[in-house]
């Protein structure tokens, strides 16, 4: 009788302890901020804790622009096609790296910009920092006119060089313009 209440009290244990597990689970899982929509590769739009809607802007760097116009998107310019080529390339990747997150991201929130933006550094649950994936895979560039801005700039420095010697990316496109200068050559043909 004895060996059965230990072996009860054991399973009840390990039952305790193993539901315990699940529920922490399910907590941490839901820790970070959902993500609403994903803009374009440098931008995302999150629910904060109060169910509104802010948009972010990734600290540290610049993806290539995606067409947000009928006319842009309409437009033969090479230089356009290009830089939406791209555009829409780190959008997917942004995409599918929010969707292994879960749906979910970590902010840290290093600036705002004059657009209203919060400007953050992005994570996975995991820890995985998005900038420096789109770095390293050539979807993005470091923006460095902010980079004192950025905690891990020694990171996204490191997978840039890393990305442009493997000519990754952008990197291995020569037509391919620089987002900043795109915008400002966009700007003055206006």
């Amino acid at each position: 009788m004895e060996k059965l209440t230990k072996q009860v009290q054991f399973w009840l244990c390990a039952s305790i302890i193993l539901l315990s597990l699940i529920g922490c689970d399910r907590l941490i899982g839901n820790s970070g901020n959902v993500v609403e929509r994903v803009s374009d590769g440098d931008t995302l739009v999150v629910r904060d804790t109060n169910g509104q809607n802010v948009t972010v802007r990734f600290a540290c760097v610049d993806a290539p622009e995606v067409a947000h116009s009928n006319r842009e998107k309409q437009s033969r310019r090479s230089s356009d096609r290009n830089q939406f080529t791209w555009g829409v390339r780190a959008q997917e990747r942004v995409r599918e790296l929010v969707r292994q997150g879960g749906d979910r991201v970590n902010l840290n929130i290093t600036d705002s910009d004059r657009y209203g933006r919060r400007v953050a550094e992005v994570r996975l649950r995991d820890g995985t920092l998005v900038q420096e994936v789109l770095v390293q895979e050539g979807l993005a560039k470091v923006y460095r006119p902010y980079l004192n801005k950025c905690p891990s700039r020694n990171l996204v420095q490191q997978a840039e060089a890393e990305a442009r010697q493997q000519r990754l990316g952008v990197w291995g496109d020569s037509r391919f313009v620089n987002p900043w200068e795109y915008r400002s050559f966009n700007k003055i043909a206006k």
